[in-house]
């Protein structure tokens, strides 16, 4: 299929599910090769002619939604927001455990696709040199629509470019190493991870959280209603003084709750007040 019958396509349907043709226009290559794919088991001639079927067949469309979730990541993707949240973010959660009667950090990673946010954050806690982070108790809760993507987390085998951004000295004490190209995680920075299947549309974590993390997901994709209504559920689960991380070109939608973005690290947020 052409570039533009791809685009005429998704710039059709995005709408239908919620979605915003603006977040995909980089990715939108990916979603188009798994629909060509599916035309083929289908044995379809043309997106025309997947158009037809989704109207006959509405049960396609979640088929195709599945198509339309990207699971891009790798281990502290955007270097800076995790150097911040380790020296910044996590530190001052834990002073707040602390003044509170030492009660848990309470963390959710939305969208978590195959581990590698949340378990950047366990590698954080466990590696802090922070002394009220290293005392401090940290659950962490990871959440995604998606069975396969959980199933790839609780297997916590990564191939080596996922790696990248993590500082060397990290990454040769955190990983094993099964051949030239897979890395398994030791147990110790995966088993204190809770992983959920949920969909950030249809449900959510009851909470509340010191720190939630909705990276490249909600404020990319989803339609700007859409992005309202998540944004409010989020902001219901998130503790006094707690911080909101979105993606590195994220923004949040207009006329929302008041957050401060952190100086350093504008994709970091702070809740104001409740």
């Amino acid at each position: 299929m052409r570039d533009t019958e791809c685009i005429a396509f998704l710039q059709w349907a995005l709408p239908r599910m919620g979605f915003r043709w603006q977040g995909f226009r980089k990715v939108r290559g990916l979603v188009c090769k798994r629909v060509g794919r599916r035309l083929n088991e289908l044995g379809l001639t043309d997106l025309e002619a997947y158009r037809e079927h989704l109207e006959v067949h509405p049960e396609e469309w979640a088929t195709l939604d599945g198509f339309c979730r990207i699971t891009i990541s790798r281990f502290f993707r955007d270097r800076g927001v995790y150097e911040t949240l380790g020296s910044v973010v996590l530190p001052d959660l834990a002073r707040l455990s602390s003044s509170g009667g030492q009660s848990p950090i309470r963390i959710w990673s939305a969208g978590c696709g195959a581990g590698e946010e949340p378990y950047s954050i366990s590698i954080l806690c466990h590696h802090s040199d922070d002394p009220d982070l290293q005392r401090a108790e940290v659950r962490i809760l990871a959440t995604d629509s998606a069975e396969h993507q959980l199933d790839r987390a609780r297997a916590a085998i990564y191939p080596l470019g996922c790696t990248k951004d993590m500082p060397a000295e990290i990454r040769n004490v955190v990983f094993e190493q099964i051949d030239a190209d897979q890395l398994r995680l030791k147990g110790p920075y995966h088993e204190d991870v809770e992983l959920v299947l949920q969909d950030l549309r249809d449900d959510m974590p009851d909470g509340p959280f010191h720190l939630i993390l909705c990276r490249n997901l909600a404020f990319t994709y989803f339609v700007e209603e859409t992005q309202h209504e998540i944004l409010a559920r989020l902001d219901e689960r998130l503790l006094p003084g707690g911080y909101l991380v979105l993606g590195a070109h994220e923004q949040l939608p207009t006329g929302e709750p008041p957050f401060d973005a952190l100086p350093h690290c504008p994709s970091i947020l702070r809740r104001v007040a409740k």
